[in-house]
């Protein structure tokens, strides 16, 4: 049943290797994400950040702990509890550092391409990858090559990708790396839209700090374990600002 968490992890470990060669590279993680929640996970590299991304989208799984999406169990330590690759084309939408579009189609095809591997008719493939590329402002790139497109249009024409089947997770994997800092800023206010907008919850994994005013939840990570941002926490707290109008509503 779904309880309104888009994703909610329970003592998620990953060792690699055994004896002298086990690394730890992801160590109790528990956290939970909510349907309409976008949220940061920051950390140096090694610190387990692609680890959590992968195991929690089914490409990599866990040694231990449980991954729950939509409040269904999917999987249990490192077993599957359904068919893994059905359920991310139904569930989850990846957003990568590079938009990684097929360079001979079109930025529109690009988008169909996700629906008609789900059965899609093409009549019914186009109007929804039409009705997306316009939701986030590059419908009229539709026929264009990606090789046309400038590096904020591709992350949109990927973004759309990602969100053509109605996807109640996105996983984003340094989607900005690649961007200047105001074209990256509007991915990222982009991905707050879908969280907020399309009740999506959002993960990105990053190390640009100039946006994270963008995200409702702040995550950092090292050494394999996570915990809220220290930052992020004192943004919880009501500011002075809304307690002084706290004050004066109830006088």
């Amino acid at each position: 049943m779904d309880n309104g968490y888009a994703i909610e992890t329970e003592g998620l470990t990953k060792i690699y290797g055994s004896g002298n060669t086990e690394v730890v590279a992801m160590r109790d993680v528990t956290v939970k994400i909510r349907r309409g929640e976008v949220v940061a996970l920051l950390g140096p590299s090694g610190s387990g950040k692609s680890t959590f991304l992968t195991a929690v989208g089914l490409i990599n799984p866990p040694s231990a702990g449980r991954i729950l999406i939509g409040g269904e169990l999917v999987m249990d330590g490192p077993k599957a509890l359904m068919e893994t690759r059905s359920f991310r084309r139904r569930y989850i939408g990846f957003v990568f550092q590079k938009s990684n579009l097929i360079p001979f189609l079109s930025a529109i095809e690009n988008v169909q391409i996700a629906l008609e591997v789900n059965n899609w008719s093409a009549s019914a493939s186009r109007r929804r990858a039409m009705e997306l590329l316009e939701y986030l402002g590059v419908s009229d790139r539709a026929d264009q090559s990606p090789a046309t497109l400038s590096g904020g249009q591709q992350q949109r024409v990927a973004v759309a990708r990602a969100l053509a089947n109605q996807p109640s997770i996105i996983l984003a994997d340094e989607p900005t790396a690649a961007l200047d800092g105001r074209l990256g800023r509007q991915v990222m206010e982009l991905f707050r839209k879908l969280a907020h907008e399309q009740g999506t919850g959002v993960v990105v994994v990053t190390h640009d700090h100039r946006a994270l005013d963008v995200f409702d939840t702040v995550y950092e990570m090292e050494d394999g374990v996570i915990r809220r941002s220290e930052t992020d926490a004192m943004r919880t707290i009501s500011s002075p600002v809304e307690d002084d109008q706290k004050e004066r509503g109830a006088t």
